[in-house]
């Protein structure tokens, strides 16, 4: 692990916050203005604007009234558009202290979903390319960086229902940086499309938390929001997605991305690492994971020790997940764990002991994990 300086780390935030004003300024124009409403008792900012074609009333979704970052740009409305010229300047400047760049294909197709509006239907980048945008928000950066050949993205179904508003077509958006691309038939339900793939085998997947029982976990839901795409329920996604953070993809001038936060990911790849028949792609999670533990244990650990915590007490097959998951860590970062621990856990009432972070090998709690 190699840290980041101050200066870069400061470079990236405002990166990060000029993305994310210059693509409000992009989907909402000047000639509209915004309104609360109440939704099932929470307040959700829209945008009644016009259609630049037909200039007939459009009624757009924004985001939550407690999400302080959107409400400070409704607030803020009236302001310049955001310069693309320091955005670009602001990319050369981090592609050039070392933090991951995506490739050509996958900087422009996440480019493309972004304007097509899943980043602010509160979709979430999941996967290897959100692994590549945190260097930036935990001051740190791995000895080397892997590039994938898919993207994965992710959306709640409840929140897919309630929003009251759809991206623009997948593949209409994706066809316009490869005309390649093609849907793909789900396999359990021909009728619905999960995953597009181009020529090459570059696969674009989308997924919902699987909340419910193992029986659902083949068939594909229906989400509105997504315009005519389904998604893949899969295990354990609903604590990968909750809570989600803002981050930037150094591709143009900056794509605006929301991914998972840091915490989550690095729990959530120490279980999915214990559930792979695959051991080079079970690797790869544990590295990831490893990575951010540590990033983020010199950060504070803080929030750390939270997400594990939560994750913790979710019930028993979680527990020896969590448990095998850190087994397979190196005495080093596991270490670095259990120290975070015995720091934190009585911030939460509870001892690491009672978390499973003794310092000590624990007994695995629990029904064995199924390879998925």
């Amino acid at each position: 692990m190699q840290p980041i300086d101050q200066a870069t780390q400061t470079v990236f935030a405002d990166l990060n916050q000029r993305t994310l004003d210059a693509a409000f300024d992009e989907a909402f124009p000047e000639n509209g203005s915004f309104s609360r409403s109440t939704v099932k008792g929470r307040d959700y900012w829209y945008y009644d604007g016009y259609e630049p074609l037909t200039g007939k009333k459009s009624r757009k979704y924004v985001g939550p009234a407690s999400d302080e970052a959107i409400s400070s740009r409704v607030e803020a409305f009236d302001r310049n558009k955001t310069a693309l010229k320091a955005r670009l300047e602001a990319v050369r400047m981090l592609r050039a202290a070392g933090l991951p760049v995506p490739d050509a294909m996958t900087g422009a197709l996440v480019d493309k979903i972004a304007r097509a509006g899943f980043f602010r239907l509160r979709g979430v980048l999941i996967g290897t390319i959100a692994f590549q945008t945190y260097p930036g928000l935990v001051g740190a950066r791995p000895e080397r960086y892997l590039q994938t050949g898919d993207i994965d993205l992710a959306q709640d179904h409840g929140i897919s229902i309630a929003i009251d508003d759809n991206m623009s077509p997948v593949l209409e958006k994706i066809a316009q940086i490869d005309l390649s691309f093609r849907a793909v038939s789900n396999m359990t339900d021909g009728r619905k499309t999960t995953s597009y793939v181009n020529a090459r085998g570059y696969k674009i997947e989308f997924l919902v938390p699987n909340r419910g029982s193992d029986d659902h976990s083949g068939k594909p839901s229906t989400m509105p929001a997504l315009a005519g795409t389904a998604a893949q329920p899969l295990r354990f996604l609903d604590f990968l997605i909750r809570h989600p953070a803002r981050s930037v993809l150094l591709y143009g001038g900056g794509v605006p991305v929301t991914v998972p936060a840091p915490t989550r990911y690095a729990i959530h790849k120490l279980i999915v690492a214990t559930r792979r028949k695959d051991r080079e792609k079970a690797a790869k999670d544990l590295g990831q994971a490893s990575f951010l533990i540590e990033a983020l244990v010199r950060l504070n650990g803080f929030e750390l020790i939270e997400a594990w915590m939560e994750a913790w007490q979710r019930g028993p097959t979680w527990r020896h997940a969590l448990t095998l998951g850190k087994t397979r860590l190196t005495s080093e970062i596991g270490g670095m764990l259990d120290e975070a621990a015995e720091r934190w856990a009585p911030q939460f009432g509870v001892s690491s002991d009672d978390i499973g972070l003794a310092g000590m090998p624990v007994q695995l709690a629990g029904k064995p994990v199924r390879p998925s």
